[in-house]
């Protein structure tokens, strides 16, 4: 039985990611090639990938809709962003957390945000849900 062996772009398009993405698995053990060429060509076996066994189930990546006002004098217009974050994600009929902050947006030092990044980094987020472009960095 032949097996049909594929070049790194081929295999991340069929995987949905990057080729860099591949490149970083393969540093990580989390996806090693099946092949390499002789001039050094990553390969994989086709039959052998997985979309499923790399990409969390939806359930399992969260909702995060973040709010921020600049200042303490306008928790008004931030309990009004919440609002609106909250009627808009409950409305899509998603499970959601709502994350604010006071601080202007060019102040990378915010707890709330730093948790966003970070679970962002993680991969546990799925989806980020905001008012305005620019209520999360500047």
């Amino acid at each position: 039985m032949s097996r049909k062996m594929v070049s790194i772009r081929e295999a991340a398009e069929f995987l949905g990611v990057a080729a860099q993405t591949l490149r970083r698995w393969e540093r990580e053990g989390k996806l090693i090639p099946d092949e390499r060429t002789p001039g050094g060509r990553r390969r994989y076996d086709l039959a052998r990938l997985r979309p499923e066994q790399f990409h969390a189930p939806e359930s399992a990546l969260r909702t995060i809709a973040y709010a921020r006002v600049s200042s303490h004098d306008q928790k008004e217009d931030l309990e009004r962003q919440k609002q609106v974050l909250e009627l808009y994600c409950a409305r899509q009929g998603w499970t959601f957390e709502v994350i604010a902050d006071w601080g202007s947006g060019m102040n990378y030092h915010k707890k709330g945000l730093k948790r966003l990044l970070d679970d962002m980094v993680e991969g546990r987020i799925g989806r980020l849900v905001i008012t305005h472009k620019d209520r999360l960095l500047r």
